[in-house]
């Protein structure tokens, strides 16, 4: 039985976004064994991927690490996942902790890969969620015990992209004059994008919205408090 894409795989492009140029070598290498013929992009941080991202408007899967510069913890998934919701993303992590793979599971990727596996298993797990699967390590248990902390991994993930642009530089301690400046749009426009995450996330100030995002990040996102 042949695997699915290997014999017809020239349309296909995978982004591999990891700021270890050793491990983009590995991962490449890996790709290129099952789909020979495929366009394969290599980045180092959030933003080169965003923009890779809209580059190509056909991407077929992205390898994503979830440290590597611009991340901040779950809000650099949430928002490729948000603004590119047509593309699948699979985390690829040194991590190996339950509730990390869980989180990123709920905030919508296709898989979740250590990187201690070895080359075979990534291999299988990239053919699995390619033919419409999802994969997870098979000893992992991605039930939730904690129901209020699952509503507000919801909550987050109903987030708009300029939402949770806007939300991570809240959690970075930035006025509305110095957001709206970054994303060169108005203190109104932010004022507006501020009140739609309080609405979305049920909290009454911004500094309640980030030690809400704060609770899911494990200590990944600054829970700054916003003047």
């Amino acid at each position: 039985m042949e695997e699915a894409g290997v014999s017809d795989n020239a349309s296909y492009h995978f982004v591999i976004a990891d700021d270890h140029p050793l491990f983009r070598g590995a991962l490449r290498q890996a790709l290129e064994t099952l789909y020979p013929q495929a366009g394969i992009s290599e980045v180092g941080t959030l933003e080169d991927a965003a923009t890779r991202l809209e580059k190509h408007e056909e991407v077929d899967l992205l390898l994503l690490d979830l440290s590597m510069p611009g991340m901040r913890g779950f809000s650099g998934l949430m928002y490729l996942r948000a603004q590119y919701q047509s593309v699948p993303v699979v985390i690829v992590s040194a991590t190996e902790d339950v509730s990390t793979i869980r989180r990123c599971m709920e905030l919508g990727s296709s898989g979740f890969i250590p990187k201690s596996l070895g080359i075979e298993v990534i291999r299988d797990a990239v053919l699995n969620v390619m033919a419409g699967g999802v994969w997870t390590p098979p000893d992992v248990d991605l039930s939730e015990d904690d129901d209020e902390l699952l509503d507000m991994v919801h909550r987050l993930a109903t987030l708009t992209p300029q939402q949770v642009r806007v939300l991570m530089m809240l959690s970075e301690g930035l006025l509305n004059k110095q957001i709206a400046y970054e994303l060169s749009v108005s203190e109104a426009t932010v004022k507006a994008h501020v009140s739609a995450i309080l609405q979305k996330l049920g909290v009454e100030s911004r500094t309640q919205a980030v030690i809400a995002a704060s609770r899911i990040e494990l200590g990944q996102w600054q829970a700054a408090v916003a003047r």
